[in-house]
């Protein structure tokens, strides 16, 4: 049977589980939403859902340095000390700092944009799709499907993680909740590159990062 990518994300929003996770199950169950659902919930993995209200306030701070040319702080958090000194945990902090290196998000997740930047660019797009003779009719599901771009482009939880494109950085934080046992939560980060906000020669020191991490 054919898994459609809409069966996937209903999937998710009944499970909270991973996007690889509910295709597997989708797969496994030739389909059968009910029976998906169940096999997640063997796996642990629906619990996901359960942790997300779950206080985290302990964690860890990494630091990312790639060749002195980009830092990256970021903290990640816990809900015990004890996770916070595992190491599969501190991995997960370690990569998240290298994917925040390589992709230069610039917000967590996409709630955190600001809602005014977000009218301002579906303003530009509109005039951006008008401008290329693209018909009224259609202008706005153009808009929308160019903002989940933009989205996947700035926030750090839907980007294609550096590693493994196949899945996402919030389908990567989803799938360690569930392997872990505690709600993790990615709080905040701030990035520097050398020279960043002035004039010179291009460089792309994100693509150098990411091809070295992959």
């Amino acid at each position: 049977m054919n898994i459609t990518a809409g069966m996937v994300k209903e999937l998710r929003e009944k499970t909270s589980a991973g996007m690889m996770d509910c295709k597997k199950a989708l797969t496994e169950s030739e389909g059968d939403m009910e029976k998906a659902v169940a096999l997640l919930r063997e796996k642990g993995l629906a619990a996901v859902a359960k942790k997300a209200n779950r206080v985290a306030s302990e964690g860890l701070v990494e630091a990312y340095i790639h060749g002195g040319r980009i830092g990256v702080l970021v903290e990640v958090n816990s809900e015990t000390d004890f996770v916070a000194k595992n190491e599969e945990f501190k991995a997960f902090v370690k990569d998240v700092a290298m994917q925040i290196a390589a992709s230069n998000p610039q917000y967590v997740s996409r709630e955190e944009v600001p809602q005014d930047h977000i009218e301002k660019e579906k303003d530009i797009l509109r005039k951006q799709a008008l401008n290329e003779g693209k018909p009224e009719k259609i202008v706005d599901k153009m808009v929308e499907g160019r903002i989940e771009k933009y989205y996947k482009e700035v926030c750090l939880l839907e980007q294609d993680f550096v590693k493994n494109p196949d899945i996402t950085v919030g389908d990567l934080l989803t799938d360690k909740i569930a392997k872990i046992g505690e709600n993790l939560n990615i709080r905040r980060f701030s990035r520097f590159e050398v020279g960043e906000g002035i004039d010179k020669k291009e460089e792309n020191f994100a693509e150098e990062v990411a091809k070295q991490i992959q």
